[in-house]
């Protein structure tokens, strides 16, 4: 259903509205169907070949949905899921090995993941799959937030 409402040209309204129906009606959980969005978004694409040019392919395509992700991830455990998928897409499909950070970074710019569970996900939450790999490639976004949260704490003192 979401793959035909994506190749109809459907609205991004249109195909959350769509969503939010059909798991209402199958009664399936945010978290899942946060899942098969990235799942079905992903596959949709015909990517690059080139590790270079993969990135920058995938920012321009997920951009068009982060309304689509952001309406099925207000809860932290859908942002974890997300966050897992992302983590295990990048491992499986090693062109996007160097894309993780970018991809969760769009992710927190346009609001779709929050800081928190970032935080949760690079302190425990993460997966085996490339662990150090990616914890290295947040490493650095991971303490420009903490830092940010440190001096926003200390402004409210």
């Amino acid at each position: 259903m979401l793959v035909d409402d994506i190749n109809d040209n459907k609205t991004i309204k249109d195909i959350i509205a769509d969503a939010k129906e059909m798991s209402t009606k199958s009664n399936i959980p945010e978290h899942e169907v946060v899942g098969l969005i990235w799942s079905t978004v992903m596959s949709l694409a015909e990517w690059n070949k080139k590790e270079e040019l993969v990135a920058e392919q995938a920012m321009k395509h997920l951009r068009t949905y982060t309304p689509l992700f952001e309406a099925f991830t207000t809860t932290d455990r859908s942002e974890m899921v997300l966050l897992l998928k992302v983590q295990e897409f990048c491992y499986e499909n090693m062109n996007f090995m160097k894309a993780f950070s970018k991809i969760v970074l769009l992710f927190y710019k346009t609001e779709v993941i929050t800081e928190d569970s970032i935080l949760k996900w690079y302190k425990e939450g993460h997966s085996n799959k490339g662990k150090m790999h990616f914890l290295e490639q947040m490493k650095k976004f991971i303490e420009w937030l903490q830092n940010a949260e440190e001096e926003s704490e200390s402004e409210e003192d």
